[in-house]
């Protein structure tokens, strides 16, 4: 049974593994969920803010990175409370054989980005049949 308890996770600033970031301004770690089901795996991303023409998904030899650009509406007058950071978001994962990669789609609705990554026909558990003699 999976716990139901939720507790909001702070923003986290993305850092590069052992690098630089190449990209301008503030980017943040999006909070992602990862399903799997016996045909795909579901990565469930959150990224408000973030509309479909400012998304950038690519899958490089064995790494998927997403990089989702805000656009910064300043507001006017003077800032009494700032609770909110506005910011980009970038994340990486590694992918492995066992997915399927021309067959990876996505969709994003109201800053949920939906990742669809099938299993390859080699990782699809089957059962096998017993002959009867």
């Amino acid at each position: 049974m999976v716990d139901q308890t939720y507790s909001p996770i702070e923003k986290r600033e993305a850092m590069p593994d052992g690098g630089e970031l190449t990209h301008e301004g503030v980017f943040f770690t999006p909070a992602v969920d990862i399903y799997e089901t016996d045909n795909e795996l579901v990565l469930v991303a959150d990224m408000p803010g973030v509309d479909s023409e400012d998304l950038d998904i690519d899958l490089d030899d064995d790494t998927l990175s997403i990089v989702g650009k805000v656009k910064h509406n300043e507001p006017e007058g003077n800032v009494l409370l700032a609770e909110y950071r506005m910011g980009n978001y970038f994340r990486n994962f590694c992918i492995s054989d066992v997915v399927d990669r021309n067959g990876i789609s996505a969709s994003l609705n109201d800053g949920i980005l939906t990742l669809t990554l099938p299993k390859s026909p080699k990782a699809v558990p089957r059962k096998i049949p017993i002959a009867c003699e």
